[in-house]
């Protein structure tokens, strides 16, 4: 299943993983471990901010991709299933 996977981090705390490098360890096991068909950081309503796209093949995984980001950055994180066009136009 392919997945959308956002996360924002609050700034105080995006801040100390900068500083600490925190943020790009976490970030780097993400892209890792998920092997993204795509992955963006950008902002969100002024906070550090990612998109990154995926297939997932067990419910499982998503304890260890959120954990992480959870736990060393505090982040936000919202998942939601997607298709592609192709995928869409083959149900019709």
């Amino acid at each position: 299943m392919r997945l959308i996977f956002r996360f924002s981090i609050p700034v105080q705390k995006g801040n100390e993983a900068v500083s600490d490098g925190t943020l790009a360890l976490t970030l780097r096991d993400l892209v890792e471990k998920v092997k993204p068909e795509a992955a963006y950081f950008h902002l969100d309503d002024g906070r550090r901010a990612g998109t990154i796209i995926f297939e997932a093949t067990d419910q499982l995984q998503m304890a260890e991709i959120n954990e992480p980001l959870f736990a060393k950055l505090d982040a936000k994180i919202d998942i939601q299933p997607a298709i592609s066009l192709d995928e869409l136009l083959e149900k019709v």
